[in-house]
């Protein structure tokens, strides 16, 4: 599969604009028109890594943490960031990092802690976007208006909610006058035509208008649409960092903290609180995400599940009856390579290996 192939099945699921601005995502290093047979995905890319990726005929390197963050004024092999860089290039391995658009993206890294903790009913803890939506209304001669309905639908028009297939119809009488030159499916040519018409309306979000408006006019029997754009203030779908769940039966934070460890087969996790704390509802966040305590507290959480958690922040959770668990930024980012290389089986053909790299930086005696 060409990388540009496959690098537009992931952005479908996981789009570049839910990344954050200071955020640098996507083809890093690379050639989108390589030919990819082979992917390793990891945390995040060093040498150990990247020569891993060489000796086993890698193409592409997933990673979560983006291989380029600053800015770079140089590429030379007296830096090992440049070094680097030429490797990858050398031996003709492309870089792709996806990091907080996966955060924040719905079946992303946050769900997937959810999902291993077995978590439902999770909702945004932080909204950062929200999808716009559009107002479209098209009109089209009776007989045809149960098609271009259906059209429409599968097209993606008219999902509200939990519900699809959401339109509205009223009838009236269209005019119009076909003038030299044109072709049209009902009338003659400089002959007023009246026809008995519904107007259809629907809503669409903005991701997919290019696409419902193109499979319309393409079954539209009409030479030329007569149909309108609005754009709504109501908006869509929300995007948001981290998650919040209430818990089908409530357990003490030492029960979750447990069952935390154990899930993420962690010898060591720390603890903010009295352990014996009756916990019913939990927010996650994963990687670094301490000041989000004051957040979730507001939104009703107990506990706010994270890593990198300073000394004066547990203090102050602690000050406002707060707990915490702190796994650790790698232990609750690195399981990236479970859930990035369930979403790769799934979309291609391609062999997907984990990395066999440790990257936590810290050991515990």
């Amino acid at each position: 599969m060409l990388l540009k192939s496959l690098t537009r099945k992931i952005e479908k699921k996981y789009p570049l604009n839910l990344a954050e601005d200071w955020d640098n995502v996507g083809l890093i290093v690379g050639d989108f028109d390589m030919d990819v047979k082979k992917v390793l995905v990891s945390l995040e890319a060093n040498e150990d890594v990247i020569d891993e990726a060489i000796s086993k005929n890698i193409d592409l390197i997933v990673t979560h943490h983006p291989f380029i963050f600053g800015k770079i004024n140089k590429i030379n092999s007296a830096d090992l960031k440049g070094r680097l860089i030429q490797k990858l290039i050398k031996n003709n391995v492309s870089l792709y990092s996806m990091h907080t658009n996966f955060d924040i993206a719905f079946d992303g890294l946050n769900d997937y802690f959810m999902e291993i903790m077995e978590f439902g009913n999770s909702k945004v803890l932080d909204v950062t976007k929200s999808e716009n939506l559009y107002k479209l209304a098209v009109y089209v001669p009776h007989n045809y208006s149960d098609e271009l309905r259906k059209v429409l639908s599968n097209s993606g028009a008219g999902h509200i909610g939990n519900y699809s297939d959401c339109t509205f119809s009223i009838e009236g009488e269209g005019q119009f006058k076909p003038l030299e030159g044109s072709n049209p499916f009902l009338g003659s040519v400089n002959d007023i035509e009246t026809v008995n018409e519904v107007k259809i309306e629907t809503v669409v979000p903005q991701k997919l208008l290019g696409g419902v408006i193109s499979s319309m006019l393409d079954a539209h029997p009409y030479e030329e649409v007569a149909y309108d754009l609005y754009k709504l203030e109501n908006k869509g779908e929300i995007f948001g960092l981290g998650r919040i769940s209430k818990l089908d039966k409530s357990m003490t934070l030492e029960s979750l903290s447990k069952k935390i460890k154990e899930k993420l087969n962690m010898k060591h996790i720390r603890v903010v609180g009295n352990l014996s704390t009756n916990i019913t509802k939990v927010a996650v966040v994963t990687g670094a995400g301490s000041e989000f305590v004051k957040k979730a507290k507001r939104q009703g959480a107990e506990v706010l599940i994270t890593g990198d958690v300073k000394y004066h922040e547990a203090q102050d959770a602690l000050d406002i009856g707060m707990c915490i668990v702190d796994c650790g930024h790698f232990d609750t980012e690195d399981i990236f390579k479970n859930v990035m290389k369930r979403f790769l089986d799934e979309i291609s053909e391609i062999e997907v290996i984990k990395s066999s790299v440790y990257l936590n930086p810290f050991s515990t005696i």
